[in-house]
Parts: structure tokens; sequence; C-alpha cells
């Protein structure tokens, strides 16, 4: 029986990224976003308002994905230690991204659709009320940008994080009607002061393309690691030079995929005439720091080298 801790043989599996700050700040932009929809709705209820009707209910679609964003920082620290994911919860904030994108597309899509209808029927414009709440949704979006941003370029030590998807979901929300908002002033401006109505269902157009453009950057950000893409092809190139140029190793099979928002699992399997220890090959890749959870697998290979 062995006597000895496996400790030193054992693997982390906490992928997660977990920003205690950047959590409490999205609380703070869900109150604040939330607050903001229920005025815009029971105001556009009393006052017969469309325009401030629609902003309401779009400024809910953001709530539900502040939600989403809340949820998955939970989930992935209550469950960091739970052996039932194989790797942790390091894809959980992943989920939460994509998910997001998912609502920002559904979003886009409205407008799409909202602006072609007024377009094609063009409806009476309350052009100081539009205005008024497309500056109060200007404003409430500029301080959740300043909420949001320090946590979004980087983490609590002051080091430059890119890897949490749910927190820049979140952002891009924000962003996202910020830029209606902005969109929705100028065109407003120029059918008050000038006439030209049809710019505003223009610029609902306009807006809803950029909206998708970032929304589906943020789809294939997160969708290829949640299909645990690869690494890139010329680091899996210099992981095999760096293996098969020691000795006469040679790499009969080799995976590496991505277990969480900045960190890759590894199994290699290795065939040579002159085998040595695990630590051996992993102290030759140990400057590809991005392998976190290394396994590799090694076959003697009968006969004459």
């Amino acid at each position: 029986m062995h006597t000895r801790s496996l400790d030193p043989w054992q693997h982390p599996h906490d992928f997660a990224v977990i920003q205690e700050h950047g959590e409490r700040r999205t609380r703070q932009v869900l109150i604040i976003t939330a607050i903001t929809m229920f005025f815009e709705i029971a105001a556009g209820m009393a006052y017969g308002s469309m325009a401030l009707l629609a902003d309401g209910w779009h400024m809910g679609t953001h709530v539900a994905a502040f939600f989403i964003t809340i949820f998955a920082y939970r989930f992935a620290q209550n469950h960091a230690s739970d052996q039932a994911f194989a790797f942790g919860t390091g894809k959980v904030s992943v989920l939460g991204g994509f998910a997001s994108a998912i609502i920002l597309i559904v979003v886009a899509l409205i407008m799409l659709v909202e602006s072609g209808q007024r377009i094609l029927a063009p409806q009476p414009i309350h052009f100081n009320e539009a205005i008024g709440v497309a500056a109060l949704g200007l404003l409430v979006n500029i301080a959740c940008a300043f909420l949001l941003q320090d946590h979004h370029d980087q983490d609590d030590d002051g080091h430059q994080h890119h890897h949490d998807h749910n927190l820049k979901s979140a952002y891009l929300h924000v962003l996202a009607d910020a830029l209606t908002s902005v969109l929705a002033i100028g065109a407003l401006l120029f059918g008050k002061y000038l006439g030209w109505t049809w710019l505003d269902p223009l610029m609902g157009i306009v807006g809803a393309g950029v909206i998708c453009r970032w929304a589906y950057g943020l789809v294939r950000e997160t969708g290829g690691i949640l299909l645990d893409s690869s690494i890139s092809t010329k680091e899996l190139a210099a992981i095999k030079e760096k293996i098969e140029g020691a000795l006469d190793n040679r790499i009969a099979d080799m995976h590496v995929w991505k277990v969480g928002p900045a960190h890759y699992a590894a199994i290699i399997s290795i065939v040579t005439h002159y085998p040595q220890k695990i630590d051996y090959y992993k102290e030759l890749l140990r400057d590809f720091t991005d392998l976190a959870h290394l396994t590799v697998e090694i076959n003697l290979c009968e006969g004459e080298p």
C-alpha cells in the first residue's frame, strides 16, 4: 500500500475565471438597468408613448442577460470543486457569454424588424419624449459602462484580463444600448429640426447591424471553446517540434483543447526507444504556459532504433 500523499501527481481542475469585483459591479449595473426599465415601461403606459415602451422592453432583454452573467459567476464559484465536472467549471463563464451573445442577436433582429416596419409604414414620432428617453438611456449606459470598464480591461491586481467572456458579454450589452441611444438621439434631432423622419428607422437598421457584428464575434469566440477547439496550428507544430526534437521521440497521437477561457488540456502519446520519466517530457513543454493540464503516455518502441 502507498503511504505517500498523491498530491505531487495530481492536477488542479479549477480553470474558472471569477472576478468578485466584476460580479459586484455587474449586480450594480443590473439594478440600475432594471430601475430604468420599469420607469420607462410605466411612463410609456402612462403617456401612451410607444418609444418609451419599446426602449423599456429593450432594456428588459439586457436585464435578462445580466441575470445570466451573475448566475454564471455564482454557479462557477459554488461548483468549482464539484467532481461531476471533469475539468471544473472553467467553461461556465464561457457558456454565459455565449447565451448573452445569442440574446444580443435576438435584440438586433427585433430592432431590424421594427425598423423595417417603420420604413414601410411610417408612424408619428413624439420627438421631445423620444429624445428625452434616449438621453436618459444614454446617461444610464455611460454610468454602467464606467462601472464595468475597469474589470473588463484588467483584474483586481491590475493585470490585463481578456478571458472573462461572461463579463465581456455584459459589457457588450451596455455598449449596444449606448450605441442605440446615440443613433436614436442623432436621428430624432434631424427628424425634429429637418423633418428627416426616415432617418430614425434607418439608424435602427445600422445599429442592428453593428450589434449583430459584435454578437457574432462573441459567439465565434465562445462557441469554439464550448466545442473544444484546439490550440492554434502554429502552437501545435511548436509542441510537436519540442517533443520530437529530443532523443528519438515520435508523437503517435496528440489532443489539445480548451478547458476554460485561458487554459488548455493536452493528451500526448509518445513512441520512443529511450523512455524517460514523465517529468522529463513535461519539462520539455514548460514554456507552453497555457497547458494547465498535461497527460503524457509513453510507448516503448521495440526493435532497433
